[in-house]
């Protein structure tokens, strides 16, 4: 049963532009935007709504497993270090930074499982926002538990051995249904891999992630940046690559070079301007395409 509508967080240190583009902007594809300004989505078994009303988030239990506010707090980076990341970033002197932390005040990086990102980004490759939606919700339905309310769980890498890559295939993933399958197989051997990656520096933690079938450097950074808490890390897509060949006159640099670039200048917390910017350059990209 639906519970009742709770505040959560403090005003004003969201916005929603912000909260939109954290939910739906594309480093989870959990969550559903609905009318008059409400989210709803799977986090671990629950299915939580989120809604935005005269500058107050308030959430609600929708199902499956029961969850607590600290929890969702915790996902949704609502404490006291992400006003610190914010600060700490290069804005006072980077006017295109700047603009892009007006444009989406309270932009968050989600606290996300580093198994479950893993799955989305192993998919992720040449596929748009909505695709890669429908694609986790053909293997969540398929193998993950159903939590009711047509929402299924993270099916977890020991239940996608399950999928061969001719299932792979017929699901839709095409050439991505190697990297899973292999990447299933490589876990079932090495059942502490993931855990051991989350535990290392940000670099080693890189290292070890591009052992996997099909994860190279942006994909590697996507999943350390969305599902390990690893701030640092800056994944470059076709939306960076833009901002920073348009914005910050990097024509002609090599993306290694663009990774040394956003390490010094952004900081510990490089991935969380890397949203920023991506946010800004993804709209402004759907706004000339609109015209």
């Amino acid at each position: 049963m639906t519970s009742l509508w709770r505040p959560i967080g403090q005003k004003h240190l969201l916005s929603l532009a912000g909260l939109d583009e954290t939910l739906v902007g594309g480093q989870s594809f959990a969550w559903t935007s609905l009318p008059h300004n409400i989210w709803t989505g799977v986090i671990d078994r629950s299915i939580v709504d989120l809604k935005w009303t005269d500058g107050q988030l308030s959430w609600r239990q929708a199902g499956g497993a029961a969850i607590t506010e600290e929890s969702i707090l915790d996902y949704l980076w609502l404490d006291d270090s992400y006003t610190s990341a914010v600060d700490d970033l290069p804005w006072r002197t980077d006017e295109v930074l700047k603009k892009a932390i007006h444009g989406f005040p309270g932009l968050r990086i989600l606290r996300q499982r580093l198994d479950e990102v893993l799955l989305v980004f192993l998919l992720s490759s040449a596929k748009s926002i909505p695709q890669i939606r429908q694609l986790c919700r053909k293997i969540h339905s398929l193998l993950g538990e159903d939590l009711g309310s047509e929402n299924y769980a993270f099916p977890g890498w020991p239940r996608l051995t399950a999928l061969s890559e001719s299932d792979a295939r017929e699901l839709g993933m095409g050439y991505r249904a190697k990297y899973l399958v292999g990447t299933a197989g490589f876990l079932q051997e090495r059942p502490e891999f993931l855990e051991n990656v989350r535990e290392q520096p940000y670099e080693e933690a890189h290292r070890l992630l591009m052992e996997l079938p099909g994860v190279g450097p942006k994909v590697a950074d996507c999943v350390l940046l969305f599902g390990g808490e690893k701030t640092e890390a800056f994944p470059i897509d076709t939306w960076i690559l833009q901002s920073l060949q348009k914005q910050y006159g990097m024509r002609g640099w090599t993306v290694g070079q663009m990774r040394e670039f956003a390490r010094i200048h952004f900081g510990s917390h490089a991935g969380l301007a890397q949203q920023f910017l991506f946010s800004q350059q993804r709209n402004l990209g759907k706004i000339a395409s609109d015209r």
